[in-house]
This record gives structure tokens, sequence and C-alpha cells, in this order.
């Protein structure tokens, strides 16, 4: 999975970790190296994990240019969109967050530039994390569904297996993946790598807008699914599938259902109840865990 990203020094180092339950790698320049693993943050060292700092290895601006040009396959151009908008996926998966500085033209952000700190989040399938709360998606149909969760507390894990388990106990609904940040299937080269299941078509790297108003005339779903709403753009392309008789499975930052109600623009959204299942996530026992479920009155149906 590394092998292609990383220079052999890190490599190396990496190789002396539990390198298969590394969750995210943070590189920053002139900072030292920090591997999460569970929650739990440590620094990398030439022997592996360390809580000492005196022996971490502090990223140079070269290292970071260089895991860039190698996340790219050393065409920077082709990656251009996603750098504008702040990340780079590689083909494994592997998606890596950008802090840099903007360049603008013409009052619109073009690129970004000196690329200073990377967020390496690795993907993890985590096949049947779904099922125990299936069960609470559906009266006769699939419910409107919005997963509640604060960054990196296994959201996007969830939403992935909650499309594999529909193919699994074959629920035949034709499923949009609207993958704007091509996190969910993690599309390379236009294949997902990681599992969605026989019934799910995919738009990646689009914006929520485009996915759902095409979506919806050009490829039928019953189920359009999408990660991280945020604004009233997203808001409005949920009502506007809603109007159309689709149905929705979303996420949205927050740590508690009572987050909702200060969410700019998302008053018409609960007053309208679009939505009949509340799944709040948290990482209290590590990422995924379900704190509880709410029905579209805001009632907690089950812990």
């Amino acid at each position: 999975m590394f092998e292609k990203l990383f220079p052999q020094y890190i490599l190396k180092a990496l190789n002396l970790t539990p390198i298969n339950k590394i969750n995210e790698i943070r590189i920053r320049e002139n900072k030292a190296i920090i591997v999460t693993i569970s929650n739990k943050s440590y620094f990398l060292s030439q022997e592996g994990l360390t809580g000492k700092l005196e022996k971490a290895i502090i990223a140079e601006k070269f290292l970071i240019d260089e895991i860039v040009k190698r996340a790219c396959e050393n065409s920077v151009y082709a990656f251009s969109n996603q750098i504008r908008e702040g990340f780079i996926t590689t083909q494994g998966g592997i998606r890596i967050g950008l802090g840099g500085e903007g360049v603008y033209e013409n009052k619109s952000l073009k690129t970004l530039k000196n690329i200073n700190s990377l967020s390496i989040r690795i993907p993890r399938e985590v096949k049947g994390c779904a099922i125990k709360i299936l069960e609470y998606l559906f009266k006769q149909d699939f419910l409107n569904t919005l997963i509640i969760s604060p960054p990196g507390a296994g959201k996007t894990t969830l939403i992935r297996d909650i499309i594999y388990q529909l193919s699994q106990k074959n629920y035949c609904y034709n499923i949009l993946l609207v993958d704007e940040r091509f996190e969910i299937a993690n599309c390379f080269n236009g294949l997902a790598t990681l599992d969605v299941g026989n019934f799910c078509d995919i738009l990646s790297g689009v914006s929520k807008r485009y996915a759902f108003e095409n979506g919806i005339r050009s490829l039928r779903p019953d189920i359009i699914v999408t990660d991280e709403i945020s604004n009233l753009s997203d808001y409005d392309s949920i009502l506007y599938a809603c109007n159309s008789g689709v149905n929705i499975l979303a996420s949205i930052h927050a740590k508690t259902i009572d987050d909702l109600k200060y969410k700019k623009d998302f008053e018409s959204i609960l007053k309208n109840k679009v939505f009949s299942r509340f799944i709040v996530l948290s990482s209290r026992d590590g990422p995924g865990t379900i704190e509880a479920i709410y029905d579209e009155n805001l009632r907690c149906i089950s812990y």
C-alpha cells in the first residue's frame, strides 16, 4: 500500500509498526511525523513508533514534495483539480489532505502551492459494521438516513458498509453514490478500489448539485448516497432528490443530535422531517461507536 508513496527510509520505519492498523499519518514541514492507530498518536522513529519526541523523524520540505509527486504519479498537472480542492486520492484509496497556500486567479482559487502539511488517511473496509443498525433503516422501504459524526469517527466506513450490506442482502435498489472527494468507493481511474456492492453507480469528483440533478435524470436511482453535507446548496440538493421520489443516505459533521439545531440553513431539513433516521457516531470505544439512533421527531429509539 505504501511502497509507491514513501521513500525508502520512511517505508523502512513504517514497516516496524503495526502497519495494517494505521489510520492516519501526519507529515508537517519541520515537525515530527505522527502516526495514529485506533485514536492514539505516536511519533515515527527509525525504530518504529515512539513516545519520545527526540527520537522522532522530522519531516523536511523535500519529503513533502516527494510524497506529493509520487501520489500524483509524477504528473501534478493531472491531479490539479483535486489539489485545488485540497486533497489527492492515490491508487489503493489512500487520501492525502493538503495544507499550503492558495493561488487565486480572477478571484477564483486556481491551485495550492508551497504545500507544507499532509494528512494521509488510510481507508479501512470494516465489513459487517452496519449490520446491527440495518433493521432501523427500514419501514417497508429504505428510510432517509443521516449519519452524525465528528471527523474521524467512522462515518465513511459505516456508509460504505451500509451500501455493501444492501447489496449482500439483495435489496435491489439502484444506488447512486456521490463520492465528491473519492472517499467512499475510492475510485482510481474510474474503478472503485473499495467494495460498494453490485447495485451501485458512482459519480466521483463532481459537486453534489451536479450529481443530484444529472444523476436523477440519467441513472434513475432509488437511493442517493453522499458524504459530508455542509451548506445550503447541499441541503437544496437533498430536498430536490426527496421531491423527486429518491431516498437519501448522507452524513454530516456534528458531535450530537442537538448540534444539528444550530447548523446554519439546516432548520428546514429538521422542520420538514426530511430524515427519518439519525445515527450518532463517536470514537468513544474506537471509530464507529454508535451512540444512539433517533427517529424523525428526534426521539431516541436505540442506544
